[in-house]
């Protein structure tokens, strides 16, 4: 029985991940489907581009919370280690490749954040600081994304967490790395836009 209740928190968590945020404040608000404008990403950075800084603020907020929810409620229900990291890069994939919405999801970062704070608040408030220094410095949010993303591995390591947290920190890591892939070569040719300061 334990483990056909392990099996449906991974694949609730996986269809938690699965609401993609971005295309639902995008309808909501008017703007159409963010894959199909700016950068094509389903994600807050561009839909603050293509829809202004409420809509970034929903959608931000949505990713956040529903890389929250899963682990608090796994975790309520008596999930632990390898499970508990099992129901959050669940959620994650579902981020990344939502059932809902064709496969077709963000990059991860806010979602991804959200599954720091809830597993381990001092983590994630650490690689929130990183993004936020970062992003401050060079007004480049995938230079932010991707600085503070890499700091997860040390900072998992250097806070004495358990081994199923350190792996699921590589395990994001790396794909966060590549779903970043464009913004990567971007950087390289020196073609990745900043944001203005107002």
């Amino acid at each position: 029985m334990s483990v056909i209740i392990d099996i449906v928190f991974i694949v609730g968590a996986y269809l938690i991940g699965s609401i993609a945020t971005a295309i639902l404040v995008g309808r909501a608000m008017g703007l159409g489907d963010p894959r199909q404008s700016g950068s094509g990403n389903p994600g807050a950075t561009n839909i603050l581009r293509i829809g202004g800084k409420k809509a970034a603020a929903l959608t931000l907020c949505g990713d956040l919370i529903k890389g929250v929810i899963p682990i608090v409620v796994a975790r309520w229900l008596g999930a632990e280690g390898w499970i508990l990291a099992a129901v959050a890069l669940a959620t994650f994939l579902g981020h990344l490749y939502p059932v809902y919405f064709g496969f077709r999801g963000g990059k991860g970062v806010a979602t991804a954040m959200g599954i720091l704070l809830a597993l381990m608040p001092l983590l994630g408030l650490s690689v929130l600081g990183v993004w936020i220094v970062v992003f401050a410095v060079t007004r480049v949010s995938s230079i932010a994304a991707l600085l503070a993303a890499i700091s997860a591995v040390p900072l998992v390591f250097a806070l004495s967490a358990s081994n199923s947290l350190r792996a699921l920190i590589i395990v994001l890591v790396i794909l966060i790395l590549w779903r970043h892939r464009s913004n990567i070569q971007r950087l390289i040719d020196g073609r990745e836009t900043p944001f203005k300061k107002h």
